[in-house]
């Protein structure tokens, strides 16, 4: 793959996209080199909210998690504004939740350098809709929990966090090759939690929880084999799932999500790719951090083990109008090589679309951000037809 420097404007403002007149489309405003892991959430005053990391590089101390606003009406995002800064951890993969009772949650996870095996997932609270927030708290203190995806809110009033472990053996390095997920749940309104795993979920990460129809859940799972998406069910509101099983989807061991519409219907963002359309492959995410740890990065290779490097491209939507048994590729949002060998957005030699975030408006229109060549957060308005809901 070429070694091409591209560099992004972010400026903010909504405008048509060219080979989508359909659609608006904003690279969302930032200072920083590397943005990544975008949330969105719809307010129920009109605005919509986008959180994600920023700072030099992933796992480097600089990373801090921002927050901006598209208000109602406004056709420019606002300004970001940071929400976390701890300087000894990287702060990373933001989520939004607005609970019932109109308590906005905004959740992240903290590690040391590259070791997500050293991850805690913290927390604030916001009582205006995201205009002001509270200390920052704890949530979860278990090393190497790790989160992507939003609390889950069932119609019992049971929430359901989707996590995953971080783990590796005494002495090594984290590169993925042991990640599992697992479920916290609250019957309390997030006051005390209990956590339940997936079974057999060893590769199955950023577990992605939403309702079916029929009354179960479905979990979307990225796979750190870089194989293909794997689903699982629960029909106990989240007490016990079935082990994970590979779909028709490929997954690049990059992150998805998915989301259930108003009438029904699944929409997933995706990257259609998988390590069989790899001609590079780096050794490991964090291969450009440094760690004086003393830990080992694992042999790969012997076994199965995590594979990064494949491409991140096209960023495409899908739909599923049978809960998830078959999907029709709507479109592709974004096309191009994908190359995602370097981790260094300084450099600007990434051109990967991908962690994208999906979410539908009041008025049926879907809300997709992505990351934009690790340089920039991307955010589309995608008009829903009636061909596609």
């Amino acid at each position: 793959m070429s070694q091409e420097c591209v560099s992004v404007n972010k400026d903010g403002v909504l405008t048509v996209a060219a080979e989508q007149p359909t659609c608006m489309t904003a690279m969302l405003p930032s200072d920083y080199p590397q943005n990544h892991a975008a949330n969105l959430l719809c307010l129920p005053n009109g605005d919509l909210l986008c959180v994600w990391f920023a700072g030099t590089q992933e796992g480097v101390a600089d990373i801090s998690i921002l927050c901006a606003r598209l208000q109602a009406g406004s056709n420019r995002w606002d300004a970001p504004v940071r929400l976390s800064d701890d300087p000894t951890r990287s702060e990373q993969n933001p989520v939004l939740f607005l609970d019932p009772k109109g308590t906005l949650w905004l959740l992240w996870t903290a590690q040391v350098s590259g070791n997500q095996d050293t991850a805690i997932v913290r927390y604030r609270q916001s009582q205006d809709g995201g205009i002001s927030w509270g200390e920052i708290a704890t949530l979860i203190d278990d090393p190497g929990t790790f989160i992507r995806q939003p609390i889950v809110v069932l119609p019992s009033g049971r929430w359901l966090l989707p996590v995953f472990y971080c783990t590796v053996p005494a002495g090594e390095k984290w590169v993925g090759h042991y990640d599992t997920s697992g479920v916290h749940i609250s019957d309390d309104e997030g006051k005390t939690w209990r956590k339940v795993d997936v079974p057999d979920s060893l590769g199955c990460v950023h577990m992605c929880i939403t309702p079916l129809h029929d009354g179960r859940l479905i979990a979307l799972f990225r796979s750190r084999w870089a194989d293909a998406i794997y689903q699982s069910f629960s029909d106990d509101e989240g007490l016990t799932w079935c082990p994970p099983v590979a779909t028709a989807l490929p997954n690049n061991n990059s992150s998805i999500q998915v989301t259930t519409l108003h009438n029904g219907d699944l929409a997933l963002v995706y990257n259609p790719m998988s390590a069989a359309g790899a001609t590079e492959r780096r050794r490991s995410l964090y291969d450009e951090i440094e760690d004086d740890s003393g830990a080992q990065e694992p042999e790969m290779g012997t076994g199965r083990s995590a594979f990064w490097g494949a491409p991140r491209a096209p960023m495409s939507l899908a739909i599923s109008k049978d809960n998830g048994q078959s999907w029709q590729t709507i479109c592709h949002l974004d096309e191009g090589d994908g190359y995602c060998m370097t981790n260094n957005s300084q450099q600007r030699l990434n051109r990967e679309f991908s962690y994208p975030t999906v979410t539908q408006g009041p008025d049926g229109a879907l809300h997709i951000a992505y990351t934009y060549f690790r340089q920039a957060i991307k955010y589309v308005r995608y008009p829903v037809t009636d061909n596609h809901a």
